[in-house]
């Protein structure tokens, strides 16, 4: 039996994450709950307080075909390296000089929206055809694959 699945974060601030996910990914904020036009007339008619209304918030993919990611608030700071990261299939089809170009100009686009580049890694055939390791806005590595 297959079943859906999302992605959480844990983070600091929930919007600002799910803001620069939707941003990397394509994605967009998910609306909110039925017949409701915004996120703040939803939480007011479920008497969520101005200090709570950013714990949590999510992202989706407009065509429906990938994950959710959900962006929930926790106390404390992010501790280690990821276990687990996201690929960002940055540069599909291409290869060598090509791709990490594409990489490359990814890598500044999501740098302009408040990730830092930590590592290149080149091209070494047969296998490793080169990625650039990043975080996003509060730490978490992910690649440009």
């Amino acid at each position: 039996m297959t079943r859906d699945m999302q992605i959480t974060f844990d983070c600091a601030d929930p919007a600002a994450l799910a803001a620069f996910w939707a941003e990397a990914l394509g994605y967009e904020l998910q609306k909110p709950p039925g017949e409701f036009t915004s996120w703040d007339e939803a939480l007011d008619a479920f008497g969520v307080p101005p200090e709570k209304r950013n714990d949590m918030s999510a992202v989706v993919d407009p065509e429906g075909s990938r994950p959710r990611l959900l962006f929930q608030r926790v106390p404390e700071g992010k501790q280690a390296k990821n276990r687990v990261h996201l690929d960002v299939r940055a540069a599909p089809g291409l290869e060598g000089d090509a791709r990490m170009a594409a990489l490359e100009a990814e890598a500044e686009r999501l740098v302009s929206h408040g990730a830092t580049r930590l590592d290149r890694h080149e091209p070494a055939p047969p296998l490793m055809f080169g990625h650039i390791v990043m975080a996003d806005p509060e730490g978490n590595e992910f690649c440009l694959d």
